[in-house]
């Protein structure tokens, strides 16, 4: 049983939604930010982490993939995809869009957002918060009464914010894909009983760049008949120009495709990691069930 689960604090995040998702009975221990949530599980003060990786909108969230990739060796175990639904949260006495003079969120609950503001706030003031829930909570916290939150309807009932306009994100279809971490065996029992939805995540660096090389990697997988549904580049972080490539494979790690494949990437001279292989769900999920 998994005692405590680390995630992006403070209470009423998507993170947290997650990680009640992922981990019902586990204790949930927040944290300030992304690295800190993975930093208490190398220090062993929890037994797993949940960390955003990536959103229908905005795309990968890079510092969950660098942290995992360049400061720990956790494997993902789990993967869910949470719908996101943001809110306008404000002071109990605010009842007009024309008192606030400052919208508080994550960058990425803003850009989320950005049609409403422009149509609706084109002249507030933008400010960011590590997370829509700490943004909840400066506005709680706040003496003036004209400081709007973004942020979902947890961290609305938690610190004690009113609704002011609901679903105020762009696009109806806003999922966020979040990572359960661990270094044991603590995947819940609804996500082995659907490990054919499963996924391995690659990291795969080239022995040099030159013509055709992403096309030899590629061809690895397509002649095994292994679907990709992602490939990114990354910078390696070790100079100018050099980058290294992370892929999602549509298959679990088995015992003869997927070590066949990267054999003979590793044949071509690449370097490879498999970060982890894991069920991958989608979760519809009740904010107020927490």
């Amino acid at each position: 049983m998994t005692n405590k689960v680390a995630f992006l604090g403070p209470a009423g995040t998507f993170t947290e939604i997650a990680a009640r998702a992922f981990l019902p009975d586990a204790k949930r221990m927040p944290y300030k930010d992304i690295p800190s949530t993975l930093h208490a599980l190398e220090k062993n003060q929890v037994d797993a982490a949940v960390v955003p990786l990536e959103n229908t909108i905005e795309g990968s969230v890079n510092i969950s993939l660098d942290y995992l990739i360049h400061k720990h060796d956790f494997p993902i175990i789990g993967e869910v995809a949470i719908p996101i639904a943001q809110h306008l949260l404000v002071h109990p006495a605010v009842n007009d869009l024309h008192d606030i003079d400052t919208v508080y969120s994550h960058p990425h609950a803003i850009a989320q957002c950005h049609e409403f503001i422009t149509g609706e706030l084109d002249e507030v003031e933008q400010k960011f918060a590590t997370s829509t829930a700490q943004a909840a909570r400066e506005v709680s916290e706040n003496e003036h009464t004209n400081i709007a939150a973004i942020a979902n309807e947890l961290a609305a009932e938690k610190y004690g914010l009113k609704v002011i306009q609901e679903n105020i994100h762009d696009f109806t279809n806003n999922h966020t894909r979040f990572v359960l971490v661990s270094p044991n065996d603590v995947a819940p029992s609804f996500l082995k009983a659907n490990e054919q939805h499963s996924k391995t995540k690659v990291v795969v660096t080239l022995p040099s760049d030159f013509s055709g090389a992403l096309h030899q990697v590629l061809s690895a997988f397509a002649w095994r008949k292994l679907n990709l549904t992602k490939i990114e580049s990354r910078p390696t972080k070790t100079g100018l120009g050099n980058y290294f490539f992370i892929i999602d494979v549509e298959h679990a790690y088995d015992e003869v495709l997927l070590p066949g494949a990267l054999e003979e990437l590793k044949a071509l001279g690449c370097e490879t990691r498999v970060l982890g292989t894991y069920p991958s769900l989608f979760v519809q999920v009740k904010e107020r069930s927490l």
